[in-house]
C-alpha cells in the first residue's frame, strides 16, 4: 500500500514536468538585461545602426578617392571604417582588396625601376621607386634601391626648335646619336612620332659620358675668416683691342628657361595624370601666384580632368572638379553644358540608390544618398520629402525597439 502511494506521488510529479512550459526566447531585436554584479556597471553597447552610420562616411570617402587613384588615402578611410564598424562585411572585403591591389602595383614600379636601372636610366628609376614609396612608404626594397642603387643625374630643359629630332639632340648633349633612346626614356614620350616645337624635353646627365650642356657658373668662394686684409694680385691689364675684323658667327641662342615644376606638370598632363599635374601646379602657383601660363594650364588640366571623370560616370568627382574651374572662368570652352551633365547625371544615381536601399530596409545608407542629392540640387523636392519619410520610420523603429 505504501509502495502504490509513492508510486503515483512520482507519475504526478513526472507530468507535471512533462506539461511545465519552458521560459518563452526574447522576441526578435529585443536586447538581453545586461549582466548585473556586486560593485559593476556595464556600460550599453553601441547599437549597430549607429555604428553604420558613423563609418559610412568615411566609406564613402574611401570609394571617392580609390576611384581618383589616391589609393593609399583611400585605404586610411576604410582602416577607419573598420575601426568604428569591425562587423561590416563590404568594408572588410573593400580594404583587402584595396590592400592587394596595392601591394600588386607597387611590385610592379620597383620591377619598372630595376628594368630602367639595367638600361642606365636613373631618371626613370628614380620616378618608379618614389612612385612605390607614395603608395608604401615603408617598403624595403624599394626605399633601399633608391639609397643604394639610383644615382644623382642632373638634367637640363631643352625646348625643341624647328628641324630638331631626338637624335640630333643626342649629338649635341652627348655626341652620340645612339644615345637618343635615353631622352626617350626619360621624357616618355610616344613612339613613332617626331617631336613637336616648343616641347620642353628634359636633357639628362648619363653618369660616365661626357655632357655637353650649357655651363654652369659657380659663385666665388667667400674669404676665409681673417683672411680680408690680405693682399689680392693685382689685376692684369688687358690687352689692347685688335684691328676690327670679320663679324664673329653667333652663337646658337640658349633654349629659355622653364621652372621645372611648370615642366613637370605640363608632362603629368600629357601622360593623364591630372591629381599629379595639379598638385604641382598648387606648388608652382603658390610660388608664383598670378603666373600667366601656370593659371592657364591649371584651367586646361581641371577641364581635361572633369572631361575624363564624366566618361568614367564618375559624376560626383567630375562636377566638384568642373566647379572648380567654372569659379575660375565661367565661359571656359563647354563647361557650363558639363556641368548640367554631370549634376544631372550625380543626381540621378544618388536618387536611384537611395531608392534602392530604402526599399532594403537601410534607412541610413538611403538618407545619406539623398542627402547627397541635395548637395547637387537643394531644391529636390522628392529627395527631401523620401528624407522626411525614412527619419520618421527610424524613430518609429527606435521606439519599438526600446519599449
Amino acid at each position: 500500500m505504501r509502495r502504490a502511494a509513492l508510486l503515483a506521488l512520482g507519475i504526478l510529479a513526472f507530468q507535471a514536468c512533462a506539461t511545465a512550459q519552458p521560459p518563452a526566447p526574447p522576441a526578435p531585436g529585443a536586447t538581453a538585461p545586461p549582466e548585473t554584479g556586486p560593485g559593476m556597471v556595464k556600460p550599453p553597447p553601441v547599437p549597430p545602426r549607429a555604428r553604420q552610420a558613423l563609418a559610412a562616411p568615411h566609406a564613402e570617402r574611401a570609394r571617392r578617392l580609390e576611384s581618383d587613384g589616391r589609393l593609399r588615402a583611400a585605404l586610411l578611410e576604410w582602416k577607419i571604417a573598420r575601426t568604428i564598424d569591425p562587423e561590416d562585411p563590404a568594408a572588410r572585403d573593400a580594404e583587402a582588396t584595396l590592400a592587394a591591389r596595392i601591394e600588386a602595383v607597387v611590385t610592379e614600379r620597383v620591377n619598372e625601376a630595376r628594368a630602367s636601372l639595367q638600361r642606365g636610366a636613373h631618371v626613370e628609376a628614380r620616378r618608379r621607386l618614389l612612385s612605390a614609396l607614395a603608395l608604401d612608404p615603408s617598403n624595403a626594397i624599394a626605399f633601399g634601391m633608391l639609397r643604394h642603387d639610383v644615382k644623382d643625374v642632373e638634367f637640363v630643359l631643352h625646348t625643341v626648335r624647328p628641324g630638331e629630332s631626338l637624335a640630333s639632340l643626342a649629338q649635341r648633349y652627348y655626341g652620340d646619336r645612339a644615345r637618343l633612346e635615353v631622352i626617350w626614356e626619360t621624357n616618355q614620350l610616344p613612339p613613332g612620332r617626331g617631336l613637336a616645337v616648343g616641347t620642353v624635353l628634359k636633357i639628362p646627365e648619363i653618369p660616365g659620358v661626357p655632357f655637353h650642356g650649357p655651363s654652369r657658373r659657380r659663385p666665388p668662394p667667400p674669404p676665409e675668416p681673417g683672411r680680408e686684409d690680405v693682399a689680392r694680385p693685382a689685376p692684369v691689364p688687358e690687352p689692347p683691342a685688335a684691328a676690327p675684323g670679320p663679324a664673329p658667327v653667333p652663337a646658337p641662342e640658349a633654349p629659355p628657361e622653364v621652372n621645372p615644376l611648370l615642366a613637370e606638370a605640363r608632362e603629368a598632363a600629357e601622360k593623364r595624370e591630372y591629381a599629379v599635374a595639379l598638385a604641382d601646379l598648387d606648388r608652382f602657383l603658390g610660388q608664383n601666384p598670378g603666373h600667366a601660363e601656370g593659371v592657364e594650364l591649371r584651367k586646361l588640366v581641371l577641364y581635361r580632368q572633369g572631361q575624363a571623370l564624366l566618361e568614367q560616370k564618375n559624376y560626383g568627382d567630375s562636377f566638384r572638379t568642373l566647379s572648380v574651374l567654372a569659379r575660375l572662368q565661367p565661359d571656359y570652352e563647354d563647361v557650363a553644358t558639363l556641368l548640367k551633365r554631370a549634376r544631372r547625371s550625380a543626381t540621378d544615381r544618388h536618387y536611384q540608390e537611395g531608392l534602392r536601399l530604402f526599399r532594403a530596409e537601410r534607412l541610413a545608407e538611403a538618407i545619406r544618398e539623398w542627402r547627397i542629392v541635395l548637395e547637387f540640387d537643394p531644391e529636390h523636392a522628392n529627395a527631401r520629402r523620401n528624407i522626411e519619410q525614412a527619419e520618421r520610420l527610424q524613430r518609429g523603429l527606435e521606439r519599438r525597439r526600446n519599449r
